[in-house]
C-alpha cells in the first residue's frame, strides 16, 4: 500500500451545475494519501460545440501533473478532432486520447513525465453517450435502478491486455505491468510506452481507449463517474441504489457525492488498505428537459435493483465462510474484488459471528480462532503524491514509479481535519477551463449525518440465505466494443 496518513483529510473540493438537460455535482476528497492526485471535469457544453456535454474523472498515480494536464487539454482534443466535425464521435475520441498523450511524450516539460493518469470520460450528444475509458476508473448509468456498466477496467491480469503487454516486451507478475503498475492502459507512464517497433496502441501501456456507445432513453435516470477510491469499496449497483435513494429523497447531487464519499472512507487503513485511496465522483442526472419535481417523481416510482448473488464463486466464498463460522476456526480469504460491502451484506444477513465483525472492523479477535484476511493484489495504490492546487514544476522533483506493496505503508501524523465542502456554479476543477453553463438548480437539502455503516449479525436460518441479496463482483456480460 502506499504512504498514508496518520488521520484523512476530509476536506472536500464540491461544486455543482445544471441546465434543463443536466442537473451535476461532483466532490472529490484526499482522504488517507499524502497527496491529492485526482482531477475532474464537468462541462455542461463544450466551448466549441454547445450542443455537447463532457464529463471524466481523472485518477493520477506516480504524481498529479499529467492527470492535471489531461483533464485540462483532453475535451479540447477531442471536439477539434477532423473526425469529430464528420460527426465519426468514436473515431474522434480514440484519435484524441493518443494525440494528446503523443503531444505528452513529445513536449520537452513532460516527456520525461514518470506519472500517468486513467480516463474516465463521458461525451454526451444528440442523445448519444459515447463513453472513452482508459484505466480502472469506471462508470455506469442508471436505467429504472439498474446498474448498466458505461467501461470496463482495464487490467494486467485480462487476458487480452496480458497478451499486448507480452507482445511488445513487457510482462505480467502480481497482476502488475512489470510487477509496477496495476492498470495496463493510462496516459503517461511513458517508461512503459517505448517500443520503436510497436504502434501506440500496441504499446505495453496504451492511451488508446476503448469507446462504448449508448443511446439515451426515458428510462436512463443518472451516470455516475468514479475513480477506483469508490468502486474497490462498493459494485456498481451499489453505487447506484445509494444515490438514487438520495436523490430521490430531493438531495443535490453534490451532496450525494459527499456522503458517498464519506460511506466509502474507511475508519483506519491498518487491516486492507480500502477506503484509503483519494477519492473522486461525479454524479450527472439526465433530467432529459424535463421539470425537476417530474424528475424526482420518476426515481420514487421505479424501483431499486437488489443486488443478487450471481456467480459460483461468490457463492462459494459465502459458503466458505459459513463452514469456518460453524467450526469456530478456519481461514477465509477475500479478494479485494468482493470489497468491503461484501463483508457488511453478510453480516446483515447473520453469515459471520460477532467475533468475525470485531475482527473485521478493529483487527482484533474477540474470543474466537476465526481470521479473515483480505488480499489487496488488484488495489495497487501509488507511492508518489501531488496536490491538484500544486503547479508543474512543484511536484516535476518527487517523479517515481509506483510503489512496490511489499513495503508497509509509512504513516505521517496531522491534526483532523472536520469535513467542509465549497459549493459553486464552477463546470471544471481547473480555472482556466471554461464554464457555459452553470446555473444551480435549488432542491430541498435534508440535513442529516454522513450514511455510518451498520454490523447486525443474524444467526438464524444462516443457510437458506445463502441465495439471498449480497453484492455481485463480476460485471454484466460486456456491450459490443465500438471500433
Amino acid at each position: 500500500m502506499g504512504q498514508t496518513l496518520g488521520e484523512p483529510i476530509t476536506i472536500k473540493e464540491t461544486n455543482s451545475c445544471a441546465n434543463s438537460r443536466y442537473l451535476v455535482g461532483s466532490s472529490c476528497m484526499q482522504g488517507w494519501r499524502i497527496n491529492m492526485e485526482d482531477a475532474h471535469t464537468h462541462l455542461l457544453s463544450l466551448p466549441d460545440d454547445p450542443n455537447a456535454a463532457f464529463f471524466a474523472v481523472y485518477d493520477g498515480h506516480g504524481g498529479a501533473k499529467v492527470s492535471q494536464y489531461v483533464s485540462m487539454h483532453l475535451h479540447n482534443r477531442l471536439v477539434n478532432n477532423t473526425l469529430y466535425a464528420q460527426g465519426n464521435l468514436e473515431e474522434a475520441i480514440k484519435q484524441g486520447f493518443l494525440e494528446l498523450d503523443e503531444h505528452m511524450q513529445q513536449d520537452e516539460e513532460t516527456k520525461e513525465e514518470m506519472s500517468g493518469t486513467t480516463a474516465i470520460t463521458v461525451l454526451i450528444k444528440d442523445s448519444i453517450i459515447y463513453c472513452g475509458n482508459v484505466g480502472d476508473s469506471r462508470a455506469v448509468v442508471s436505467v429504472k435502478g439498474e446498474a448498466i456498466p458505461l467501461s470496463y477496467d482495464h487490467k494486467p491480469s485480462n487476458d487480452e491486455e496480458s497478451k499486448r503487454i507480452v507482445a511488445a516486451g513487457g510482462w505480467v507478475e502480481f497482476n502488475r505491468v512489470n510487477g509496477n503498475l496495476a492498470l495496463s492502459r493510462a496516459f503517461g507512464d511513458f517508461g512503459f510506452k517505448q517500443n520503436d517497433s510497436k504502434s501506440a496502441e500496441e504499446q505495453v501501456v496504451t492511451a488508446y481507449p476503448e469507446v462504448l456507445k449508448f443511446e439515451i432513453s426515458p428510462e436512463h435516470e443518472f451516470v455516475v463517474l468514479a475513480c477506483d477510491g469508490i468502486w474497490d469499496v462498493m459494485s456498481n449497483q451499489e453505487v447506484v441504489n445509494f444515490c438514487r435513494e438520495r436523490l430521490a429523497a430531493g438531495k443535490e447531487p453534490r451532496v450525494v457525492c459527499e456522503e458517498l464519499l464519506d460511506h466509502c472512507l474507511a475508519p483506519d487503513c491498518e487491516l486492507s488498505g480500502l477506503g484509503c485511496d483519494n477519492m473522486t465522483v461525479i454524479i450527472v442526472c439526465l433530467l432529459q428537459d424535463d421539470p425537476l419535481e417530474t424528475y424526482m417523481e420518476k426515481l420514487k416510482m421505479e424501483p431499486r435493483i437488489p443486488i443478487e448473488v450471481n456467480n459460483d464463486a461468490q457463492k462459494q466464498l459465502v459458503q466458505e465462510a459459513i463452514d469456518a463460522d460453524s467450526a469456530g476456526s478456519g481461514d477465509v480469504r477475500l479478494s479485494a474484488q468482493t470489497k468491503r460491502s461484501l463483508i457488511e451484506k453478510m453480516t446483515e444477513m447473520g453469515l459471520v459471528s460477532d467475533e468475525l465483525v470485531t475482527f473485521m472492523t478493529t483487527g482484533v479477535k474477540s474470543g474466537s480462532d476465526l481470521l479473515v484476511s483480505v488480499d489487496t493484489d488488484d488495489h495497487v495504490p501509488d507511492e508518489q503524491f501531488t496536490t491538484p492546487s500544486q503547479s508543474p514544476n512543484a511536484n516535476s522533483s518527487s517523479q517515481e514509479p509506483c510503489s512496490d506493496d511489499e513495503h508497509p505503508p509509512t504513516h505521517f501524523k496531522v491534526p483532523q481535519t472536520s469535513s467542509s465542502s465549497t459549493p459553486s456554479e464552477t463546470a471544471v476543477n481547473q480555472k482556466d477551463v471554461p464554464n457555459s453553463e452553470s446555473a444551480t438548480v435549488p432542491m430541498e437539502v435534508t440535513s442529516e449525518d454522513s450514511p455510518k455503516k451498520t454490523m447486525n449479525a443474524k444467526k438464524d436460518n444462516v443457510k437458506k440465505d445463502v441465495e439471498k441479496t449480497i453484492p455481485a463482483t463480476e460485471a454484466p456480460a460486456a456491450p459490443t466494443t465500438v471500433s
